[in-house]
């Protein structure tokens, strides 16, 4: 009774980091109806970014993403704006795969010649014996509820976005139907674009969670787009919530 619970914890507790990673994905495809097979590299570079951070101007890794979200937002809205955007017509979907693609092995490369294929990880605090609890009998890892509390906060923090803002208002009728949207007045570029770069922004905090779990290197996010592609599909595409709660599913199963 005791491993079962313990693996039911660490589970609904991982299975929010995931969601973090998974929610900005979801967003994405939910305004640009596209699939951004990029973002499992974007979650590495939020974690590289971190450790930069980390070891060459000591930040605090959650201090750090006050620096490492805004510039990951930017990052979003340049590849939306560069890649993305000037797709057009039928093909624009498949198009779209191809272009995701060539961010991932562009940002691939680069990681790749600055800081090699060597595994990295960070050993800071809050992968330290002193950053845990007890509960239940066993001990869990600050990280691991940070991580989860962060998952619902950016999945609350873009619900309220969605429902209770101008723009939210502007983005989910961009999701309904594009050319309805831009009838009635929404620039449905500046939509697409904002949404982008809020998906990828939120990988920063997501990469910066997952690099304090698990070493990672320039070809990890090849494995965690896998995995996030099944989330997003099971939890309903589109679906923001959905995403946080088959995070927690699938890594608990």
């Amino acid at each position: 009774m005791q491993t079962f619970l313990e693996a039911i914890t660490d589970g609904i507790l991982e299975g929010g980091v995931y969601g973090l990673m998974a929610v900005g994905l979801t967003l994405i495809f939910g305004v640009l109806d596209i699939i951004n097979i990029a973002q499992g590299i974007m979650v590495v570079l939020g974690a590289y970014l971190s450790y930069v951070l980390w070891i060459h101007l000591h930040i605090d890794v959650f201090v750090g993403l006050l620096i490492t979200i805004p510039l990951m937002f930017i990052l979003g809205v340049a590849i939306q704006y560069l890649f993305i955007r000037p797709l057009r017509g039928r093909e624009r979907t498949s198009m779209s795969l191809l272009a995701c693609y060539a961010v991932a092995i562009i940002t691939e490369g680069i990681l790749y010649q600055v800081f090699g294929s060597n595994y990295l990880s960070m050993t800071d605090y809050w992968t330290s014996p002193n950053a845990e609890f007890k509960i239940l009998g066993y001990y869990v890892p600050y990280v691991y509820v940070l991580g989860f509390g962060l998952a619902v906060l950016f999945v609350v923090a873009i619900y309220v976005m969605l429902y209770r803002t101008q723009f939210g208002r502007s983005v989910r009728a961009t999701m309904q139907d594009h050319t309805a949207a831009r009838l009635v007045g929404i620039d449905v570029n500046r939509v697409a674009a904002f949404s982008f770069g809020i998906g990828v922004g939120v990988t920063a905090a997501g990469g910066m969670i997952f690099g304090q779990l698990n070493a990672f290197n320039p070809n990890t996010g090849y494995d965690l787009i896998s995995r996030l592609l099944a989330i997003i599909i099971l939890g309903g595409l589109g679906s923001i919530g959905g995403a946080l709660g088959a995070s927690v599913l699938v890594i608990t199963l």
